[in-house]
């Protein structure tokens, strides 16, 4: 049974709360690691295979800097302007951590994600492909990229119909530094988050069968990530149930 986490406090950015705020990270995500660890006992895999992706979008360089201490490697944000700053801002963090770029993606972002992220969750056109390929080249860096996938084809959270999957993913593939790495998917509200991953497990393993790198899939936020690790989720998203209630960045 997963214990009730206390409310997030109001966090302030004054010294004095800096190691109140390190503790309660520290509670939130062990307790979201815990949760990794029982859906991935109760689907009968092994939890060490599943990378958790804490999404700091609104919260500063400073709780970032904070959860790389408690043991965090791969953050998520969905906005360039923000990810790009704490980007900058953590660079001299060793390890090193990976960026994840997980929103909607304008094509005239992408020569400024190209500089920072190493892997883009939200490809799904032509034309973003053929941004980011150009941004790579310039860049010299390589990007990994996952196709997003509309499981209920609303406009609104973004995503490529399962029929044009196979087409983005030799267009990736023909791009000399971007990879074709597998899914990612964001449930619908109106169904099941079981049935839904499902769909995407079945997109991804499709995927495979010409593109046998690509086995990533990324699904699964804070109130349905069981739900993902059961259908076959590899990277889970999670932001509110590790860092509270959203606040401004500064």
């Amino acid at each position: 049974m997963t214990t009730p986490l206390r409310p997030a406090p109001e966090v302030s950015r004054e010294p004095d709360t800096r190691e109140t705020r390190r503790a309660f990270l520290a509670e939130r995500l062990a307790a979201v690691r815990s949760r990794i660890a029982h859906a991935a006992q109760a689907a009968g895999r092994d939890h060490t295979g599943i990378t958790l992706i804490t999404v700091t979008k609104t919260w500063p360089a400073e709780d970032v800097r904070l959860l790389a201490g408690l043991g965090v490697r791969d953050v998520g944000e969905n906005q360039d302007q923000q990810a790009s700053g704490k980007a900058a801002a953590c660079a001299d963090l060793s390890p090193a951590l990976s960026w994840h770029f997980i929103g909607q993606l304008q094509t005239n972002k992408a020569p400024s994600v190209a500089r920072y992220a190493d892997m883009v969750h939200s490809v799904d056109r032509t034309s973003l492909v053929a941004a980011l390929g150009k941004a790579a080249r310039r860049t010299d860096r390589e990007l990994r990229c996952l196709i997003q996938v509309s499981l209920d084809g609303a406009p609104g959270r973004g995503g490529a119909h399962p029929d044009t999957v196979p087409r983005l993913a030799a267009l990736i593939a023909d791009e000399p530094l971007l990879t074709v790495a597998g899914v990612m998917a964001v449930a619908p509200p109106q169904e099941p988050a079981e049935r839904a991953f499902a769909r995407l497990h079945r997109v991804r393993e499709q995927l495979l069968g010409d593109h046998p790198g690509a086995g990533v899939m990324s699904a699964g936020m804070s109130g349905d990530l069981e739900a993902a690790i059961a259908a076959g989720a590899t990277h889970i998203r999670v932001g509110s149930a590790i860092l509270g209630r959203r606040t401004p960045a500064r």
